[in-house]
């Protein structure tokens, strides 16, 4: 692109894949306009240059501000960016430009500063969880559990946690002579090999992780817990939460959560009864399946506990996995989750009982609780599955 041809990107004004910049300043903003450029269609930055297309020129050093685009494009972003800079010396002072390619596809999209960024009209912006997942569609970045996440390395997880999983199996994680640990992930599923190097896998960060949602990947993969005083959102919110850390961690996290709501005036008849539980057992098993068996592929939308004066939904992203049906789901019939590895380290931990058994134990405690029927959702359109349990009791 030569002079001449960003002049007339100049003339025509900002727009989805053009950004004028007045300097570099500290860089941020440039490094936020690159990942979002190339995580679209690419497009043109150009410094020296103010909205509505008044040139005013960049003062620093030319030769400097030349160095500086091109230790953003080596360093600035998750990965280099390949892209061609020019300049030019207006009388009004030097423009420079960027032109960012569009970014090869069967990567994960580029991020600054641990966030992904996305062109919005006019402005590099984070982007909302519909417009998140559609970029990691449009990368063809979709996860599963075995999947590498290559922004976590061996310190980002818990050696002893996993030791406990080992020992857990009836396995002696002492007796010599033993296998290098990394060596034992990787035979687990714990770790696998990315471009030459050991990287924690999808797997591994949820349920070995020292701090699983750290990772742009994974900063959803946790549980949003709210307390309504109605029945619906729209009333007074009386507690919220986020249950985050490795799974086991999310579910003791959201019941204790739950438990807290107890010491509160607002639900006189709900959470002081005798049997309560009953209650907290089916709870239990409703957010160990939905932190199991959720679409890790559908990222930015965590899953959901929502307490209301009459019911508590659990919802998780997802339709119900290997085309099972409500039915069969209903029926006990065992479920083969989409996340093997997942729902194994939960049987280990003794937070899942016999597989298949889920619905059962969710009805028998129901039933005892208060005599009500819980209620199964698959949401093929909307992508969630909803677990609503009536914690009014009912009527003869």
């Amino acid at each position: 692109m030569d002079w001449l041809d960003v002049l007339r990107r100049i003339e025509a004004g900002e727009d989805e894949r053009t950004e004028f910049k007045r300097g570099l300043g500290d860089g941020s903003a440039v490094c936020r306009a690159l990942c979002a450029l190339g995580n679209g269609d690419g497009g043109l930055i150009v410094l020296g240059v103010e909205d509505p297309g008044v040139i005013v020129g960049v003062r620093e050093n030319a030769e400097r501000v030349q160095e500086r685009l091109t230790d953003f494009l080596q360093t600035g972003c998750s990965v280099p960016i390949s892209a061609r800079c020019g300049r030019h010396e207006d009388p009004s002072g030097w423009v420079h430009w960027i032109e960012v390619p569009r970014q090869p596809r069967g990567f994960e999209p580029l991020h600054y500063g641990g966030r992904f960024w996305i062109r919005r009209q006019r402005s590099s912006v984070e982007p909302s969880p519909n417009e998140r997942q559609e970029l990691f569609n449009n990368f063809g970045f979709v996860l599963t559990e075995e999947q590498v996440i290559r922004s976590a390395g061996l310190d980002d997880m818990d050696i002893n946690a996993f030791r406990t999983f080992v020992r857990a199996q009836g396995l002696d994680a002492d007796e010599e002579p033993q296998p290098r640990f990394e060596d034992d992930m990787r035979n687990a599923g714990v770790l696998a090999l990315s471009d030459g190097r050991l990287h924690p896998t999808l797997f591994g960060v949820m349920v070995f992780g020292r701090d699983p949602q750290r990772h742009p990947q994974t900063s959803s993969f946790f549980v949003q817990c709210a307390a309504y005083a109605g029945l619906d959102s729209g009333a007074d919110v009386v507690s919220v939460g986020e249950s985050k850390g490795r799974l086991e961690d999310q579910v003791h996290r959201s019941l204790g959560w739950f438990a807290s709501l107890g010491r509160g005036e607002t639900y006189r008849g709900i959470l002081r009864e005798d049997n309560r539980e009953e209650l907290e057992r089916a709870l239990r098993e409703a957010l160990v399946n939905a932190v199991i068996h959720r679409e890790y592929a559908i990222t930015g939308s965590p899953v959901l506990f929502e307490v209301f004066s009459d019911r508590i939904d659990v919802t998780s992203p997802g339709t119900l996995p290997n085309h099972m049906e409500v039915e069969s789901v209903r029926a006990g019939s065992r479920i083969r989750s989409r996340n093997e590895s997942m729902a194994h380290a939960m049987v280990v931990a003794r937070l899942m009982e016999r597989r298949g058994r889920g619905w059962p134990v969710m009805r028998r405690a129901m039933r005892e609780f208060n005599g009500t029927e819980p209620e199964l959702v698959n949401e093929e359109r909307g992508r969630l599955v909803r677990v609503r349990f009536h914690i009014e009791p009912e009527l003869d």
